[in-house]
């Protein structure tokens, strides 16, 4: 078993992506001693965590992305909620976040809500 042992330990340098054995529950686990910060970003699957502490082009390239869905969304007059950051997960086979996450034709279902 692994854990974060504070936010200063665990800086990567950006661009750096770090893979390490795991099972779900570990996963979970740091996940959980993360909290709400967003760096390492974790994903989860087939057995691995992946660390990874994404470049500043990423975050302006995935804001790029979710301007140019937010602006085709309102211009087809689709209702939606979007959300960032998120952590989703598919108990015991995957966990990931993502830059962004669109909620288009269940909007109504996550609207307002704390936890999804």
């Amino acid at each position: 078993m692994f854990a974060l042992v504070s936010p200063e330990k665990t800086q990567l340098p950006p661009g750096s992506v770090v893979r390490l054995p795991a099972t779900w529950e570990e996963y979970q686990r740091l996940c959980e001693q993360r909290g709400d910060g967003s760096i390492p970003r974790l994903k989860y699957r087939n057995g691995e965590v992946l660390l990874m502490s994404p470049l500043p082009v990423h975050g302006r390239d995935a804001n790029l992305l979710a301007d140019i869905v937010k602006t085709l969304l309102d211009h087809d007059g689709k209702e939606y909620d979007a959300f960032t950051p998120v952590t989703m997960s598919l108990p015991q086979e995957s966990g990931i976040e993502p830059d962004y996450c669109f909620y288009i034709d269940n909007w109504e279902v996550v609207s307002g809500k704390k936890t999804h």
